[in-house]
């Protein structure tokens, strides 16, 4: 009653990004920690790669047809790492009226470069997906293949602020819905990437959309230290192009590593 009654009166706070620490943590952790821990249940590896305190930039593969990766992902670091993992988000999340509004008070704010430097230099735990929508719409039959990492504006915003790098490989995520087709018209209608065909949507309709209980890994791998640079080497193409490959090969290695071994999808 404490809590409704401090939500009516508006007595909480929000930070400058709209991250509203005391909603995410009793509603949107609490709803996914069941799926975490009875669905897919999450085993997390490599925590003490994770800082206790200040800036770090979280880089994971992204995979799923849905975004799910990224929530688990949260929900691992608000639980074991005791921080709140601050995504950043494609455009589309925040064109979306009500998903934008939850994206922001979950802890969300635009993938920019700008806002990411921001939280950075301010001590957050920063999560990106590199691949953004082309890794997670990619065909089941090119599962675990990392896609392309983009520009390599984390790099820049990383070596900018000093930050290390923290590469991130899941694995699990890629069978939740396998995705065997596309219908690319209907997708440029309604302004999406993609409008997924899996084996069991849209056949079974609602049913269709109940992602598949496959046995999850998360591995936290040793941090890429950046505080040996200078912030104006963050303009050199050829370092962020050395760095952000380095970054994408360790995540792409340990998929591998973790694919060979595992006993199976669901085990």
């Amino acid at each position: 009653m404490a809590f409704v009654r401090r939500r009516l009166e508006g007595d909480y706070e929000v930070d400058d990004y709209g991250f509203d620490r005391e909603l995410t943590e009793r509603f949107f952790m609490a709803a996914l920690r069941p799926v975490a821990e009875k669905w897919f249940r999450l085993e997390v590896r490599g925590l003490e790669n994770i800082p206790a305190e200040g800036g770090a930039l979280v880089v994971s593969n992204h995979s799923g047809t849905v975004p799910l990766d990224g929530l688990m992902t949260m929900l691992a670091v608000h639980d074991k790492a005791h921080r709140s993992l601050r995504p950043l988000g494609a455009d589309l999340v925040f064109k979306m009226p009500i998903i934008s509004s939850l994206a922001r008070k979950g802890g969300a704010t635009l993938a920019c470069v700008e806002d990411a430097e921001r939280m950075l230099s301010g001590g957050e735990l920063v999560g990106v997906w590199p691949e953004g929508f082309k890794g997670i719409g990619k065909p089941f039959s090119e599962r675990y293949k990392l896609q392309r990492f983009g520009r390599g504006g984390f790099v820049s915003a990383a070596l900018r602020t000093g930050v290390p790098i923290i590469p991130l490989s899941v694995v699990g995520a890629e069978e939740i819905y396998p995705l065997v087709g596309n219908v690319p018209s209907l997708a440029r209608l309604l302004g999406v990437p993609y409008i997924p065909i899996t084996p069991f949507f849209p056949w079974l309709g609602p049913l269709g959309m109940v992602p598949l209980p496959s046995k999850w890994i998360l591995e936290f791998g040793e941090p890429i230290r950046t505080d040996s640079y200078d912030a104006g080497e963050a303009e050199d193409p050829m370092l962020v192009f050395n760095v952000t490959d380095q970054v994408r090969e360790t995540i792409q290695h340990t998929l591998f590593d973790l694919l060979r071994e595992r006993d199976g999808v669901f085990s």
